[in-house]
């Protein structure tokens, strides 16, 4: 069976041991817009909160489980290190990290990485994350901007960047992003620290920002012991429900152990742990977040998967709001 390459990134989840901060941070700092306020469906206990461009469009998705006793993350190897969030050129830098400097937020200087200008900044809990220009880039294009944020949409975040993945056994992970995935080396950069390896930078589909995965080598680091504010999987995307069940097939007959076909009910799943251990999701581009709430009120009420809608009550009682005016 064919299947078609993998678009990009679909979404990165993350850990906070705090949704009511983190719903502070993501939108009234970062300005993103809250596209669904879900569950955990693996424990519907807590949340599970989607923040993306207007519509939570495909690769645009930064999302979080709340894990209200986490500790602390012990940063290291064989884990996922930065995310990255696309901004439309190198201006938009400068309003950012006036608006960090405002709301006390920790950050870096402005950079250039591989070509684009980068600012590095981390949330209330650690969380790394790097702002990225897209002034220069060509491939795969980024979503919508929301144009109820707090942000200008002419500065505003649009989509996911380029993923970090820091790990031990470099061959290994190369291995499976481009004899099974379909990635393709494209490049080399100079590391973060000296004394280390380039990074390597891997595209696939069109390529460009919103489709690499830059991977580092460390082999001096102990394994990242992961808690809030660290980064739980990375997600890919897949064009639809019928090249997903492809790719399961296929995945299944690498004797790669994986979830099988997962339904999340706005999007189609598969996931699987690549050799040094970082947790990889392919994730279709639809159904998307429009089928049980309307565009104009993404976010607003609490939306549970059909399966989950006779727990409703019990669910409610159990969270927390998480703004006063809920």
């Amino acid at each position: 069976m064919t299947r078609k390459p993998l678009k990009g990134q679909h979404h990165v989840s993350a850990i906070t041991a705090n949704a009511k901060e983190n719903y502070r941070f993501y939108t009234e700092i970062l300005g993103m817009r809250l596209v669904k306020k879900s569950i955990n469906q693996d424990d519907p206990s807590v949340y599970h909160l989607f923040y993306a461009d207007e519509r939570g469009n495909p690769g645009t998705d930064l999302t979080f489980f709340e894990i209200p006793h986490a500790g602390q993350t012990y940063p290291g190897t064989n884990s996922i290190t930065a995310t990255s969030l696309r901004v439309p050129n190198d201006a938009a830098l400068d309003y950012w990290k006036t608006r960090f400097a405002e709301y006390g937020v920790e950050y870096e200087e402005i950079t250039k990485h591989s070509g684009r200008a980068t600012l590095s900044f981390r949330d209330f809990e650690g969380q790394r994350l790097v702002l990225v220009s897209d002034q220069h880039d060509i491939g795969v294009k980024g979503g919508k901007a929301w144009e109820g944020s707090p942000v200008p949409v002419e500065h505003a975040i649009y989509g996911l960047g380029p993923v970090t993945l820091t790990v031990s056994r470099p061959e290994l992970t190369e291995k499976v992003l481009t004899s099974i995935m379909g990635f393709r080396e494209t490049r080399q950069y100079a590391p973060l620290e000296e004394g280390q390896k380039p990074v390597r930078v891997f595209e696939t589909g069109e390529g460009g920002s919103g489709a690499e995965i830059h991977l580092e080598e460390r082999r001096d680091l102990d394994r990242e012991r992961p808690g809030r504010g660290s980064v739980h999987h990375v997600a890919f995307r897949v064009e639809d429900e019928e090249d997903m069940r492809k790719w399961v097939e296929y995945i299944k007959e690498t004797g790669i152990p994986n979830s099988g076909f997962v339904e999340r009910y706005y999007f189609r799943s598969l996931y699987f742990r690549e050799p040094n251990g970082i947790l990889f999701e392919l994730a279709t581009d639809g159904p998307g977040f429009e089928g049980d709430e309307s565009f104009e009120t993404l976010g607003e009420r609490l939306s549970l998967p059909p399966y989950f809608e006779d727990q409703r009550a019990e669910i409610e009682a159990k969270l927390k709001p998480l703004d006063t005016k809920q």
